[in-house]
């Protein structure tokens, strides 16, 4: 859920057929217009007795949810401000950065709600030395301003699963490690031998670098990654090998997510988790 309410004075109300109403009673639905930004799903009403007295009470609410929590020792923090295009994609990014492993890294959103990028944002984010994660939204000209003097760090994003792998990213980085991918070698399948469920084995020629066993694998079929999963076991000559080199032919146990199918070329490469200077 968004961590923000919205404060407002009803300037009109509305049943669900569109007659106006003077009150609303517990359990009848109504439409209400006049809040400054909106409301998130599922908040309750609540009614003071002036506009001032219900800000005083949002701003008492954003401090408790923007309170840091306590620091677990050998932990390390990523503070972010969330700003999306519309409130069913802030609560989906919501979620999905909950569910994250935060092992080594924990993270924390302090600010969270639909609208462009602003002066206030940038603020917020210097002051809790966070990154501005936009989805789907502009930053306005004050705000731009403001950046070229701040030393904040935004990033935009236009797909969800793009903005959550720029997250894992930062946290790698954050934690002072990163993931490092080491091509290897390529090898384009000349014959499908047999396939059951997830398992497949294919024969074909390296045709660049060196295959070696045990590495993960990308199915480049027509210029584009279709698939990927890793090498069972390798051949050559129908015999088990540690690795096969350019211009000989090899089989390929594999296990992944696509069917290989002759043709495709198969991308060879290794991942490792290096040290990185934050």
């Amino acid at each position: 859920m968004a961590t923000h309410s919205a404060t407002g004075r009803i300037k009109k109300m509305e049943d669900f057929q569109g007659n106006p109403l003077e009150k609303a009673l517990p359990g009848q639905p109504a439409s209400v217009v006049g809040f400054e930004k909106v409301p998130g799903v599922g908040e309750n009403f609540r009614v003071f007795p002036d506009i001032e007295e219900a800000k005083k009470f949002i701003e008492i609410k954003e401090k408790k949810v923007m309170a840091p929590s306590e620091p677990e020792e050998g932990k390390k923090y990523l503070n972010l401000i969330l700003k999306a295009d519309f409130l069913g994609s802030l609560e989906a990014l919501e979620q999905i950065l909950e569910s994250l492993p935060k092992e080594k890294v924990v993270l924390r959103i302090l600010k969270s709600e639909v609208g462009d990028i602003n002066e206030n944002d940038v603020q917020t984010a210097k002051s809790g030395k966070a990154w501005i994660l936009g989805f789907r939204v502009k930053t306005n000209a004050v705000a731009r301003s403001l950046l070229q003097r701040e030393d904040v760090r935004v990033m935009n994003f236009e797909i969800i699963y793009d903005l959550v792998e720029g997250v894992r990213k930062i946290m790698e980085r954050t934690s002072g490690t990163e993931l490092v991918r080491t091509d290897l070698g390529k090898l384009r399948v000349l014959v499908d031998f047999w396939a059951e469920k997830n398992r497949q084995i294919v024969g074909g020629r390296v045709i660049d670098g060196t295959l070696k066993k045990g590495t993960q694998i990308e199915i480049e079929r027509e210029g584009e990654i279709v698939g990927k999963g890793k090498m069972i076991n390798l051949q050559r000559n129908k015999k088990d090998v540690e690795k096969v080199s350019k211009g000989e032919e090899a089989g390929i146990l594999f296990e992944g997510d696509k069917k290989i199918e002759k043709g495709d070329t198969l991308i060879f490469f290794i991942e490792e988790r290096k040290k990185v200077a934050i």
